[in-house]
C-alpha cells in the first residue's frame, strides 16, 4: 500500500549526526551513496521532475505519491516508454508497441492516461509501422502534465519533505525546535523556487 511505501522510503534517508545544515551540509558524505540516501541528493529531486523522476529512488517516492491519489498510471506510462525506447531488437518493436497502446492509450486501456485527441490519433496511426520513437509525443504530453500538476504537489506532500528533513533525526532535544523550523524554512524556499 502506499502508506507501507512511505513508511520504507522514510529508512532510505538517513541524516548525519550534526544537526547543523552549514556546516554538514559542505563535507563529503561518509558513507557511499549505494548505502544511504544524501539530503543533497533529495534536494536536486526538488530542481526539476528529470532529476526526481531518473534517481531510483526519487522516481519510488512519486510513484507511492501518485498511487496515493490514484494517478500512477501516467509515470507507469512514462517509465514503459523509457523501458520501450531501449528495445535492441526490431522484430519486438511491435509487440512491446501494441502492449503500451492497449494498456494506456487505447478506448478500452486499463491504466489510460490523459491525452488530448490529437496526440491520441498521431499515437494510434505510429502503431501502424511502430518505431523507437511512435510515443514520444504522447510520453512529453504525460510528462508535461505531471510536471504542471503531480510533481508541485508531491513537493508539498509527506511522501517528499519526511525525506528532506525526517523528524528529529540526529538532533539533541537542544536543538531540535532550531533546526527543525530552519528545515521548514528550507523546505518552502525549495518548494517556492519550483512553484
Amino acid at each position: 500500500s502506499a502508506k507501507d511505501m512511505k513508511h520504507r522510503l522514510g529508512f532510505l534517508l538517513q541524516k548525519s549526526d550534526s544537526c547543523d545544515y552549514s556546516s554538514s551540509h559542505g563535507k563529503k558524505e561518509k558513507v557511499s551513496s549505494s548505502q544511504r540516501l544524501s539530503q543533497e541528493e533529495v534536494r536536486k529531486w526538488a530542481e526539476s521532475l528529470e532529476n526526481l523522476i531518473h534517481h531510483d529512488r526519487g522516481l519510488a517516492a512519486f510513484r507511492a505519491f501518485l498511487k496515493s491519489e490514484y494517478s500512477e498510471e501516467n509515470i507507469e506510462f512514462w517509465v514503459s516508454c523509457e523501458e520501450y525506447k531501449k528495445t535492441k531488437s526490431p522484430a519486438k518493436l511491435s509487440p512491446k508497441a501494441r502492449k503500451i497502446y492497449d494498456e494506456f492509450i487505447s478506448v478500452q486501456a486499463t491504466k489510460e492516461v490523459n491525452l488530448d485527441s490529437c496526440t491520441r490519433e498521431k499515437t494510434s496511426h505510429n502503431m501502424l509501422e511502430p518505431t523507437l520513437s511512435c510515443f514520444d509525443e504522447a510520453q512529453r504530453k504525460i510528462f508535461t502534465l505531471m510536471e504542471k500538476d503531480s510533481y508541485r504537489r508531491f513537493l508539498k506532500s509527506p511522501y517528499y519533505l519526511d525525506l528532506i528533513s525526517p523528524p528529529g533525526a540526529g538532533c539533541g532535544p537542544e536543538n531540535c525546535k532550531r533546526n527543525h523550523a530552519h528545515s521548514l524554512d528550507c523546505n518552502s524556499n525549495i518548494i517556492s523556487q519550483c512553484a
